[in-house]
């Protein structure tokens, strides 16, 4: 089999997303050719049954992939890139999940290619997570539609027509897996607080965040209906949403929380 898919970085994000595409049958492991310079991540990708090198350099000279995913840390994101230039020929795809990196910086590198820029979040490790998608207009609606569906193995898959907008993404999405991990946090030592045990408390946070968020999603409901059927008059709902709902408290927090992130998203992007 000819090589069809580089992926350029196999850590953390890059391998749990590798497999879930070899899993579901997305990617075929003999048409995967992985680069990873660290000598113990690169032995686990070659684990799944992929090719690997350790540079650009390694990836056989007579490839002519479909796609190259680059999947390396923003600071180090234009020397890398640098080095599959050889593809930038318009035939293949260049697909970004790194982080904070706009279009502009790609096209620097390597000219006018077909690019998709995602954002993922870091629940994507488990399947569960939330990609964002924009392509430039170079992307054939035939390789959009194989990107998306090759996300959509690690959770939901949204796209937006304008890029400015990913810097809202980014708050929500990107950056809001460590405020719902706070959240757990908080409800935990509020919990102890109450006079739980510290692995009851953490059990019964993490358990209420995570059934709650289930529900959510698989109901189709509204959450504000949920929030009301859980809710009874003058009940024990009812006091505690008077504390967080009280003058919008919980609200103005978290929009106070978003446009913080998004700011310095677009701070971080110039």
């Amino acid at each position: 089999m000819t090589i069809q898919t580089v992926l350029v970085g196999c850590g953390n994000m890059g391998r749990a997303m590798l497999v879930g595409w070899l899993k579901s049958g997305r990617l075929v492991a003999p048409e995967v050719f992985v680069v990873e310079p660290n000598d113990e991540l690169r032995a686990s990708a070659a684990a799944l049954g992929v090719a690997t090198g350790a540079s650009a350099g390694d990836v056989p000279a007579e490839t002519a992939p479909r796609l190259v995913i680059l999947a390396v840390k923003p600071q180090v994101i234009r020397d890398v890139t640098a080095g599959y230039r050889r593809f930038a020929d318009g035939k293949t795809v260049f697909l970004s999940i790194a982080a904070g990196t706009p279009m502009k910086t790609f096209e620097e590198v390597l000219g006018q290619v077909p690019l998709v820029r995602c954002m993922p979040n870091t629940p994507a490790a488990i399947g569960k997570g939330m990609m964002v998608v924009f392509a430039n207009r170079r992307v054939a609606d035939a390789d959009l539609a194989f990107v998306k569906d090759l996300l959509a193995t690690s959770g939901a898959v949204a796209t937006i027509d304008n890029e400015g907008l990913m810097d809202a993404v980014t708050a929500v999405s990107g950056s809001g897996p460590a405020y719902i991990f706070h959240f757990i946090e908080c409800l935990t030592e509020a919990a102890q607080t109450a006079g739980l045990p510290v692995e009851t408390a953490r059990l019964l946070a993490m358990q209420t965040v995570f059934g709650a968020a289930s529900l959510a999603a698989e109901s189709g409901e509204d959450p504000a209906i949920l929030r009301k059927q859980v809710t009874s008059p003058n009940g024990t709902t009812a006091a505690a949403l008077d504390v967080l709902m009280g003058d919008d408290r919980l609200k103005l927090l978290v929009t106070e929380a978003v446009e913080a992130a998004r700011a310095r998203s677009v701070e971080l992007g110039k």
